[in-house]
Parts: C-alpha cells; structure tokens; sequence
C-alpha cells in the first residue's frame, strides 16, 4: 500500500476515534481505488507500548477505508478485554494498522513462515487468530505461536495436530502512526 494511503487510513481512524466522542458519524470520501478494495483488517491501540484494544475483520467484507473507521471505534470501544477508551486517553494511545491478505489454507504446519505469518485457527464454533507481529513480540516460534493462536480460539494448546481443525496463514502490511508520523 503506498504511503499517503497508509497516512490517510491512520488519519481515519484516529478521526473516527476522536469523532466519537463528539457523537459525529465518521465518513471516508477518499476514492483512491487502493482505499476501496475489501481486504482484512485490523486496528490496534496501544498505551506505552501496551495492548489497549484491537478488533477486525478477518476477511474482507467492506472497503478498507470504511473497516478501518469501523474497527478503530471497535477496538476503542468495545474490545471485551478492556473498558472503552476514556477521553483522556485520546493523546495516549499509538494507533497501528494491519492489512490482512487472503486466507490461505495450511495442510502442513511447517508452511507457516514464524515470523511472517499470522495464523487463524478454527475448529467448530471456536476460532482464534493472532497477528503476524504477536509472534515476533513474544519472540515464538512456530509451535509456540501455534499453541497461543490455539489458546485464543478456547481450544487446548496442541488444537493443531487434531484432523478436525482448520488452520490458515496470512501476511499482513503493518503500519503505526509512531511508523509514518515519526
């Protein structure tokens, strides 16, 4: 994605961030066709380099431009892992964005690229992904990174080597404010 695209997208969802607050509907009316293609994606807060918040969509299901305004107040708001972001910590928080590629199915683990790929994981109604960064954060390799993602997804830690589960890989173009805005 080119740079005024990634600058634009973090300008949207720290707008739409700071718009909720003030009870205004964020809309994008940037026509960049990058900016209208329906990709994956996910917005992560963080406070001093802490997970604040962080939601999105797998797969794409709307144009990217509208995801990210949509999962920045997602992530802000109603992350079930921590309370709605407070006004004051608007000035806090780094905001980083995550587009996601295709899903691509894994019939051999060792296909997953650690680090590299993220991994979605699925087995009946339990589902859990973890972004291509969480394992080079934590420094896992690809059977430590596995057994978290199955972890994520409610499962036992070795959910992997079971028949029954699904699992994918993706790439992601990660970028942050703290990144493009110095």
């Amino acid at each position: 994605m080119k740079k005024e695209n990634k600058k634009t997208l973090l300008f949207l969802a720290r707008k739409s961030i700071t718009d909720y607050f003030r009870k205004i509907n964020t809309v994008a009316d940037e026509e960049d066709r990058e900016l209208l293609i329906k990709s994956g994606c996910f917005v992560t807060l963080k406070i001093n380099g802490d997970l604040r918040g962080c939601i999105g969509y797998i797969e794409g299901v709307e144009p990217v431009k509208d995801a990210v305004i949509r999962m920045a107040r997602e992530a802000a708001f109603n992350d079930p892992r921590f309370p709605s972001l407070s006004e004051s910590e608007l000035d806090k928080i780094e905001i980083e964005i995550s587009i996601l590629t295709p899903l691509e199915r894994v019939s051999d683990t060792n296909d997953i690229q650690v680090p590299g790929d993220g991994i979605f994981i699925r087995k009946n109604f339990n589902s859990g992904l973890l972004l291509p960064q969480v394992a080079e954060k934590w420094g896992y390799n690809r059977e430590q990174f596995l057994a978290q993602t199955c972890i994520k997804a409610g499962l036992d830690r070795k959910c992997h080597i079971s028949p029954d589960v699904k699992i994918y890989k993706f790439k992601a173009d990660i970028f942050s404010e703290k990144e493009l805005n110095g």
